[in-house]
C-alpha cells in the first residue's frame, strides 16, 4: 500500500511542476513521519503530527529551515494524497529566519579562481562567477547554450522550471573555449572526468558531479587560507552584490539572477558597499588576464 501511496504522491508532485530535488526532499519527509509513527500512512493522525515535529524540535534539534521542508512535504502528501482535512496542516508554523549571505570580494574571487587547480575548475568557477549561475545550472551547460555570436548564454530549466538569457563576458567566452578544446563533449560543457569506463571526456553522458568541484574549491580555499564559509552559491551571492555595487539596476539584477520575487535580490543591498564601475567592466577586472 505505501509503495502505490508513494507513486501517487510523486505523480502528482510531478503533475503540478516541481522539481526532482524539491519531488526527493518531500517523499523523505513523509518516509520520515512513517518511520517515526512506524505504522501504515492511512493510520497516520493529526496528534501524530503535532507529536512528530514537537519531536524533532525539542529532542532531535531540527532548525526551523529543516522543519519547513518536512513541513511543506506532509503538508502536500496529507492534502493531495490523502485528502486529509487538518487543522494542523494549517496551523503550524516554523519561522524563516533572514541571514545575510556570505559575499566574497572582487580580490577574493580573483584569487580563488586563480588558485584553483585544473583548467576545468578554473573555467567552472569563472563562469559560475560571471554568469551568476546556481551550481546545477553551471553543470548542465551544453555548448548550444552558448550563443558567441550573440553573446549570451541560454539558461534552461533554472528554478521553477524557468529559462533566462544572462550577457557573456568575453574573458569568459574564452575561458570555455580554452577549456572545450581540451574534450569536444557533444552534450556538455562541463562532463564527468574520471570513472569513466575507460572513456574520455569526449564521449561521457553525465555532467560533472557537485562533489567534484565542490572539493576542488574546498581544498583551494583551505590553501589560501582564506576564512569565509566559501561554497559554489557564494559566487552568486558575490555576482549579484558586485553588480548593485557597479549601480546596475535592481531589477535588471533580478532578471540576471531568474528571482520570481525582487524581495530575494533585495537581500544583497544590505551586504553591498559602494562602486563606481559598470558590471561589465568588474566581472572583467575581477576574471581578466587569468586566460589571456
Amino acid at each position: 500500500m505505501s509503495t502505490k501511496l508513494y507513486d501517487k504522491f510523486i505523480s502528482q508532485l510531478e503533475l503540478k511542476g516541481y522539481a526532482k530535488r524539491s519531488i526527493d526532499a518531500y517523499v523523505k519527509s513523509v518516509r520520515q513521519l512513517q518511520r517515526f509513527c512506524n505504522k501504515p500512512l492511512t493510520r497516520i493522525t493529526a496528534a501524530d503530527l503535532r507529536e512528530y515535529w514537537l519531536a524533532c524540535k525539542r529532542q532531535y534539534g531540527w532548525s526551523d529551515a529543516t522543519l519547513r521542508i518536512s513541513y511543506s512535504g506532509i503538508k502536500h502528501f496529507f492534502s493531495l494524497t490523502l485528502v486529509r482535512h487538518w487543522k494542523v496542516l494549517s496551523e503550524v508554523r516554523f519561522r524563516r529566519h533572514r541571514t545575510l549571505p556570505t559575499v566574497l570580494g572582487v580580490t577574493e574571487v580573483r584569487r580563488i579562481i586563480a588558485g584553483l587547480p585544473t583548467l576545468q575548475s578554473k573555467v567552472f568557477y569563472l563562469t559560475l562567477y560571471s554568469l551568476g549561475l546556481r551550481l546545477r545550472e553551471c553543470r548542465t551547460l551544453s555548448p548550444g547554450d552558448i550563443d558567441s555570436k550573440r553573446m549570451v548564454v541560454h539558461v534552461r530549466n533554472g528554478k521553477g522550471a524557468k529559462d533566462r538569457v544572462i550577457p557573456l563576458p568575453a574573458v569568459t567566452l574564452r575561458g570555455l573555449r580554452a577549456y572545450y578544446r581540451t574534450h569536444k563533449n557533444p552534450d556538455w560543457v562541463f562532463p564527468a572526468l574520471g570513472h569513466n569506463n575507460g572513456r574520455s571526456a569526449g564521449s561521457v553522458k553525465k555532467p560533472v558531479s557537485d562533489t567534484g568541484v565542490q572539493g576542488a574549491l574546498r581544498r583551494t580555499v583551505k590553501r589560501l587560507g582564506i576564512k569565509k564559509h566559501v561554497h559554489p552559491h557564494v559566487f552568486r551571492h558575490s555576482y549579484a552584490t558586485h553588480l548593485i555595487e557597479a549601480n546596475v539596476p535592481i531589477l535588471h539584477v533580478q532578471k540576471l539572477m531568474g528571482h520570481a520575487d525582487i524581495k530575494s535580490t533585495m537581500v544583497y543591498l544590505h551586504v553591498t558597499t559602494r562602486a563606481e564601475r559598470h558590471s561589465h567592466e568588474i566581472v572583467c577586472a575581477v576574471i581578466g588576464g587569468v586566460f589571456e
